[in-house]
């Protein structure tokens, strides 16, 4: 679909804009918002290009900057520090060979680090797209992982 496609399924009030704006960075293969997404959406809602910026800024699951097919975000809450978080994202630094914040050299994988997924029960966690994973340590990393390699069951 087009960004125009996507914008013509919801109506022009600013409610709908921040759902708009995930559906036309989920529809791009980089999952990001680009210069002419921002444009035209400002259009369509009839909002200063400033406040439809305002928001995807503000989100942390949107971006301006392209990313990878799989986001992988990791909570930094303290709840999931004291759970062993950061053992965990030092494992997929080392896994990936990338920072948080960067992307994979064959835009697979982006690595994130978020401040609350709300699974405190299960911490520490990890978004990887749309699943949530809890209870992590480093040893179900490779499992989890294989899945979203290329080939792998979620990679579709």
């Amino acid at each position: 679909m087009t960004t125009e496609e996507i914008l013509n399924t919801h109506l022009p009030e600013q409610e709908n804009l921040l759902m708009a704006l995930q559906e036309i960075q989920k529809n791009n293969q980089l999952n990001y918002l680009t210069e002419e997404d921002l444009e035209q959406t400002s259009r369509y809602f009839k909002l200063k290009k400033s406040t439809v910026y305002g928001v995807a800024t503000y989100y942390t699951m949107l971006s301006l900057k392209p990313r990878g097919k799989h986001i992988i975000r990791v909570c930094t809450s303290p709840i999931c520090k004291m759970n062993g978080t950061a053992l965990v994202l030092e494992e997929l630094k080392k896994i990936l060979h990338l920072n948080p914040g960067q992307t994979t050299s064959d835009d697979h994988f982006t690595l994130e680090e978020t401040e609350c997924l709300g699974f405190c029960f299960n911490s520490p966690a990890m978004l990887i797209d749309e699943d949530i994973y809890g209870s992590i340590t480093i040893d179900k990393l490779p499992k989890i992982l294989s899945s979203y390699q290329k080939g792998g069951e979620k990679d579709a």
